[in-house]
This record gives structure tokens, sequence and C-alpha cells, in this order.
């Protein structure tokens, strides 16, 4: 019998697994790495992506969808390895509402 919250995790666990693979195969860290978001157009939301680039040199920009219910937000931030963009995807999922792509 499979428990839901462990399946779950394992196939996180496997893709975060094979992003690391695709990103040691495809860039040559350290280097710029851009992030895209979209959250909500709630300052909140936004304020709380900015604090996991705390400590880290990175450029923004914002747009606002049409009808102004969200914001897509790029992000180009200097990582050293292919750990410290899991790391930075993991807690950038942690926080409700924002899609990653």
């Amino acid at each position: 019998m499979d428990i839901v919250g462990q399946n779950q995790n394992n196939d996180q666990e496997a893709f975060y697994a094979s992003l690391k693979d695709k990103l040691e195969q495809t860039h040559d860290f350290p280097e710029d790495y851009l992030y895209k978001f979209i959250v909500t157009n709630d300052q909140a939301k936004l304020t709380e992506i900015y604090r996991v680039f705390d400590g880290i040199k990175f450029t923004m920009t914002n747009r606002d969808s049409k009808n102004g219910k969200y914001t897509a937000i790029s992000i180009n931030a200097f990582v050293l390895d292919a750990d410290q963009v899991i790391k930075i995807y993991k807690e950038v999922g942690l926080i409700e509402g924002v899609m990653m792509l």
C-alpha cells in the first residue's frame, strides 16, 4: 500500500534529480540563470519571491497580464551550480500560488 505523501516526495525527488542532470549537461556553471514565475498580482507574493533571492546578484523584470490579475516575473540570477538553481526553485515552490515556468 502506498501513502500518497510518499509517492509525491518520490516524484519530486526524481524530478529534481532529472533536472539536476539536465542542468549540468546544458549549462556551464557558474553563470546567469533565468527564472520565470507567474503570480497573482499581489505585492506580498512578489516580496516573498524577492526574499528567496536575497544575497544573490540578480536583475528582474515584471509584466502585468492584460487584465492585471497576474504578474509575470523574470529573474536573471548569478548561480554557482545546479544545486543552487534547484534550491531556489524549491524555496519559491513553497510560496502558495506561484507558477514556475
